[in-house]
């Protein structure tokens, strides 16, 4: 990581309807890191989100949850990294991975979107060189399941699966501010998800 990390984003949809739909999985992460590291969050319209400081291996950063709906995702940081200069490398964002299974995780910088319609509209805003961690909440199968899919609840054990993966990238995130990407995408990407 050439430039050291100040805003975690997670993506989801704003709403109690929403809050334990698969697409939310990018809130959960944010969620379970402000938890770790004592983080209130606050309703910040500057930002069209919430928002909350953590120091994290001893750097401060922003964590963030657009407002705005999925498709619209990219404004909220957009406003956030405007407002504190930030280039998108210093920007990671946690969002739900059809690609992979329930409760696998990656962590890479830049690549496309991949239909994502949240990643879609980061891409128009900021660019496409920002962090990213991949949540995997698998696939329906075809492709006219997916909307109803994303905004559906998982199944008890792809929850725990899903659940049990953000822990483990939560206990990677240090190493990650740290600058010591490879050493945490090592170690995440050889956990095995709950079965």
């Amino acid at each position: 990581m050439t430039a050291s990390l100040r805003l975690i984003v997670g993506l989801g949809n704003p709403g109690s309807q929403y809050d334990k739909t698969r697409h939310n999985a990018g809130f959960w992460f944010v969620d379970e890191l402000a938890n770790r590291y004592s983080g209130q969050w606050l309703a910040e319209k500057r930002f069209s989100g919430h928002a909350c400081k953590v120091n994290i291996a001893g750097q401060s950063l922003w964590l963030l949850k657009p407002m705005t709906f999925m498709n619209r995702s990219g404004l909220s940081a957009y406003q956030l990294t405007s407002f504190f200069k930030l280039a998108p490398s210093q920007v990671l964002v946690a969002h739900d991975e059809m690609d992979l299974a329930a409760g696998v995780m990656r962590l890479k910088q830049g690549g496309g979107h991949g239909g994502h319609n949240g990643l879609r509209d980061l891409h128009a805003q900021i660019g496409k060189d920002y962090w990213r961690l991949r949540i995997g909440i698998d696939h329906p199968g075809e492709r006219d399941l997916v909307l109803n899919y994303v905004l559906g609840t998982p199944s008890r054990s792809d929850e725990a699966a899903i659940k049990q993966g953000i822990a483990a990238a939560v206990d990677q995130i240090e190493r990650v501010v740290a600058g010591e990407t490879q050493k945490a995408m090592n170690d995440l990407h050889s956990k095995r998800p709950a079965s």
